[in-house]
């Protein structure tokens, strides 16, 4: 049997990589397709101390930098994958091999991108990484001003990624670059959602087209600053669904979209699904496979955030088995069947309404 996971042929075509969740049309415990996508986490490293991310309160593994050998071993054995997330719980850019990486899946034809801190985003960097071809660069920002920002993200950055990110789009404009796509995201807690307004204006002023609200994660216990009492979801008051309507209204008018982080708009991202199972609309199990920067599957990205002790959720290791051992082996069947029943495994208890997709 091949070790690679050949895809089927699709009907119909290929989706847009940006909704790759629509790919899967049967959620069973065995998946009858391969993933489409792929989220390597590059490092586990980082250089902020955000209030909001596992990382920053406890070591989930030892440091480590994906090396280039593995990256390869993982991506050859999906040739027909459509996307590939470049991040995990570290920095991407600290990873010296990192335009490699994305060279390396552009030459296939894969959609890519990444999450970034924004912070090493230096001038020096720039045509290097519009000259990759990589697809989107998200920038993860969480303010709209620095004193807030420190809060959130542990540094006093502000300055210098907003800097980074407007001589950015400037030599895009310059040189007509129309890749990467350029985002800014802001996590919605309660203490910073009354900056959305003005995150959306500022992602105006630095050339920045899209803005993302994504939805706080957070374990029962909770760390920092993700705690229940911070979430927006299944709390929103009339007040901030107002500033959200009214940070939606500010993009229309300076053409900036303001969108949510999953497969929906950002008002409807935070509510409840009217059957209360907030998991229930989740396709990750079946669309994507992803690897920490040790080689280990876990579920998706979420559950780092929403539930402790990676050997709780482990599903396979790239470095011991096969991508085909480990998409249809005994844990991740298990994995699938507890998400569609009434109980679906600890990461996806408090996932949310479509966040997950």
């Amino acid at each position: 049997m091949s070790a690679t996971l050949d895809a089927p042929p699709l009907d119909p075509p290929p989706l847009d990589p940006r909704r790759y969740f629509e790919s899967v049309a049967a959620r069973d415990s065995v998946a009858e397709r391969p993933p489409v996508c792929l989220y390597l986490e590059v490092t586990n490293r980082c250089n902020l101390l955000c209030e909001t991310c596992p990382r920053t309160f406890e070591a989930l593994e030892p440091p480590m930098d994906m090396s280039m050998d593995l990256f390869r071993k993982i991506v050859d054995q999906v040739p027909g994958v459509a996307r590939v997330v470049l991040h995990g719980v570290g920095e991407p850019m600290l990873v010296k091999h990192l335009p490699d990486m994305i060279r390396y899946l552009k030459a296939r034809g894969t959609h890519v991108l990444f999450n970034t801190n924004g912070t090493l985003l230096a001038p020096r960097k720039h045509q290097e990484i519009i000259d990759t071809g990589l697809d989107e660069l998200r920038v993860s920002l969480d303010a709209a001003e620095a004193a807030t920002f420190l809060k959130v993200r542990g540094k006093d950055m502000f300055d210098r990624i907003v800097r980074n990110v407007s001589t950015f789009t400037n030599l895009q404009q310059a040189t007509g670059a129309t890749k990467p796509l350029v985002s800014l995201w802001l996590t919605g807690l309660k203490e910073t959602v009354d900056q959305l307004p003005e995150f959306v204006r500022l992602a105006a002023r630095i050339g920045v087209k899209e803005v993302h609200l994504q939805r706080l994660v957070f374990d029962e216990a909770g760390f920092g600053m993700a705690r229940a009492d911070s979430s927006l979801f299944e709390s929103t008051r009339a007040e901030e669904e107002a500033v959200i309507a009214a940070a939606q209204a500010i993009g229309r008018e300076v053409g900036v979209l303001l969108d949510a982080s999953g497969a929906t708009e950002p008002g409807l991202s935070l509510k409840k699904q009217a059957d209360d199972k907030p998991w229930a609309t989740c396709r990750r199990p079946w669309s994507l496979m992803y690897f920490t920067a040790h080689g280990r599957a876990l579920p998706c990205c979420i559950a780092p955030f929403s539930a402790r002790g990676y050997e709780n959720y482990t599903l396979g290791d790239a470095t011991q088995q096969t991508l085909r051992e480990i998409w249809n082996s005994p844990a991740y069947r298990d994995f699938r069947t507890g998400l569609v029943g009434d109980e679906p495994p600890k990461p996806c208890q408090g996932c949310g309404l479509r966040w997950s997709l």
